[in-house]
């Protein structure tokens, strides 16, 4: 699928982004608290802003902080990325470090 990442806004092949990480979809606290379409609900983002989301926050931190669009893009790490690749063209591919500090 083609389209604007909802990070970094470039028109890019997109992937499918779970806005609450699937390996936290049987947590008790979502199950709890958000309603099953909530819980498996993704967006369209960048296969660079996709690593750089995953390099810089953990899996707890995204079901915890960063579950929305709005919140993801307000992370500095990942406003400053996404300001930086928005220029580039389609298909770049930076090196990201996946591993985190």
């Amino acid at each position: 699928m083609t389209d604007s990442c909802a990070i970094c806004g470039r028109t890019e092949t997109l992937t499918r982004h779970h806005l609450i990480p699937r390996t936290r979809h049987a947590n008790k606290h979502n199950k709890r608290e958000f309603d099953r379409i909530v819980v498996k609900a993704t967006v369209g983002i960048c296969r660079p802003c996709h690593s750089q989301i995953h390099a810089v926050l953990t899996e707890k931190e995204l079901e915890r902080e960063y579950r929305t669009v709005e919140s993801l893009r307000a992370h500095p790490e990942v406003a400053k990325f996404a300001a930086w690749i928005a220029s580039k063209p389609r298909g770049f591919k930076p090196q990201i470090d996946t591993q985190r500090k």
